[in-house]
Parts: C-alpha cells; structure tokens; sequence
C-alpha cells in the first residue's frame, strides 16, 4: 500500500469484527461513499457561495440541458416532479430573472420556459465551480486511469440498475 487513506484505517479496524469481510469491497464502498459526499458538500458549499438554491440549480441545470427552451411538462419529467411542482420553481427563478415565459412557437396553447442570460451565468458559475473540483480529485489519476475507472464504475452502475429494474419489474431471484 503506496499511500494509506482513512479507508485503511476502518477497514483495518473492522476485519477482526467481521472476518467475512472483503476489504476490496469494503475499501472500495466505503472511498465512494466519502467522495460522494465530498462532492454533496463542496456542491451545497458552492451553490450556498452563489445565491442558489439546489433545487433552483436543479430546474436551471435541466432547462439548460434542453438548449435553454422547454415546456414545464418537460421540466417536471426531467426533474422527476409532478407539474405543478415546478411551477413554484419556475415562479421563483422568473421573479430573480433567471427564466422567461414565452408563447410556444409550436402550440398557442403552450408555454415554454427559457433560460436567461442572468440564468445561464448563474449555472455556468456553478457548473465551473462544481466541474473545477471534480476535476482537482480526478487529476491525482492520469487519463488512461481516469477512464479505466469510469469504465470499471460504469459495469458497477449497470449491475445496480439490472438489480433495480428486476426489483422493479418483481423478477429477482
């Protein structure tokens, strides 16, 4: 072991308690959990730094990522919401001028939501700071092992979601 983490300790710690215990695992479970929540926290910390609530970063990150136009039916899918949900949300970020309503050029009936330029700068300066940090954790890995982990963390994720669908659909065994 090259350079010895907090995971060394508990892991050493809790193999005399459960002899069972796979350390890779245990070790590997426990360092996503902590970078997890490394990452939740330094997020709250930038976006309280900002001004912007989660859930106003949330519903900006979701219009942005539909090229800055949607209808709030979109929204409220993207975000896993029911409609008037994000109504509220939508209220709020018109009132701060991060989004404007405007007559759908498809459908009179509709509305659709477009992100501002106050609201674009507003996700962008905390998408910098959020990508910033994931960048500074992620560069103690050179490229090659950069992408070796998200290959090997994407056939975890995959086994997770399999799980869940089974889960889901009523199938595991």
């Amino acid at each position: 072991m090259e350079h010895p983490d907090r995971v060394d300790e508990h892991v050493a710690r809790w193999r005399p308690v459960l002899p069972d215990l796979d350390p890779d695992v245990e070790g590997a479970v426990t360092r996503l959990h902590f970078l997890s929540a490394h990452l939740r926290r330094h997020k709250e910390q930038a976006l309280a730094d900002r001004d912007l609530p989660r859930h106003e970063f949330e519903t900006l990150h979701a219009l942005a990522g539909r090229g800055g136009r949607a209808a709030p039916s979109q929204l409220a899918a993207d975000l896993g919401m029911p409609p008037n949900s994000v109504t509220g949300r939508l209220d709020a970020l018109d009132r701060r001028g991060h989004v404007r309503r405007t007559p759908s050029p498809t459908d009179r009936r509709r509305v659709d939501v477009e992100l501002t330029d106050s609201g674009r700068a507003a996700w962008l300066g905390a998408m910098d700071a959020l990508g910033h940090e994931e960048d500074r954790l992620l560069a103690a890995l050179d490229p090659a092992e950069r992408r070796l982990l998200s290959d090997l963390l994407r056939r975890v994720l995959l086994r997770a979601d399999r799980r869940d669908g089974q889960e889901a659909a009523g199938t595991v065994s």
